[in-house]
């Protein structure tokens, strides 16, 4: 059975660049479809979508968030939504967002 863990060193997540998480994205849908030991055409058809816009997500290039909450659905993963629910937002410290949005952008008015 594949470990699918997060780190818990948030910075990293700040660091990767958008192609990059979503590779991230698509090898977390790969490996939980293996651990269930379905085929991609069993899980796509379970989630309801193409097999090719399967294969587009598990390699990082292509999905929608309508398409990831169907996956996650199909494989049984919804509570990595519990964030959402709780009301609270993960630790994040107000001005250090701002201050990176500020580096990024270049406006000062962030």
């Amino acid at each position: 059975m594949r470990s699918i863990t997060m780190e818990k060193d948030y910075t990293k997540w700040y660091a990767m660049n958008d192609r990059d998480l979503m590779k991230v994205i698509g090898n977390f849908i790969r490996d939980s479809r293996l651990d269930l030991e379905m085929t991609q055409s069993q899980l796509s058809k379970y989630a309801g979508i193409n097999r090719s816009t399967l294969s587009q997500v598990e390699n990082g290039v292509g999905g929608t968030l309508f398409t990831f909450i169907r996956l996650l659905r199909a494989l049984e993963k919804l509570p990595l939504f519990e964030h959402f629910l709780s009301g609270q937002p993960e630790s994040a410290d107000r001005e250090s967002v701002r201050q990176r949005a500020r580096q990024e952008t270049g406006d000062d008015d962030l």
